[in-house]
């Protein structure tokens, strides 16, 4: 009985484990999400954009890029940038941060979501 509880629960581990891989996205697929994101973002620190760089974007605070001027939405949130934070945010920007200045409108897909924040972290080292 011991061993078939064993099993059971290795294979219960397996699943979730294989759940949550899958859930994390696919980068290659993020990429092509990240075509909407790179005409105003870089993952390069030095390079100017219209919006700040995402070079360590993941467990930064909002709004604290040296040098890029925040709007008064950004300037207001007291949020870690996460996977949560940034899933609510790339769902619907200008009501995740009244007020923004970011024009994007945000992405309606989970997946494309799930894939732009696999991207995101395997890029914004």
């Amino acid at each position: 009985m011991r061993i078939v509880g064993k099993v059971a629960l290795a294979a219960l581990v397996g699943a979730a484990i294989s759940v949550s891989v899958q859930a994390d996205g696919d980068v290659a697929l993020g990429e092509k999400v990240f075509r909407k994101c790179k005409a105003c973002h870089s993952f390069n620190p030095a390079k100017k954009t219209m919006g700040p760089t995402l070079a360590g974007v993941m467990g930064r605070k909002a709004a604290a890029v040296e040098g890029y001027k925040y709007s008064k939405g950004f300037k207001k949130l007291d949020v870690v940038w996460d996977d949560a934070s940034m899933a609510a945010f790339l769902k619907a920007p200008r009501k995740f941060a009244k007020g923004t200045k970011m024009a994007f409108g945000g992405l309606k897909k989970p997946a494309d979501i799930e894939n732009l924040l696999a991207y995101v972290k395997a890029n914004a080292k």
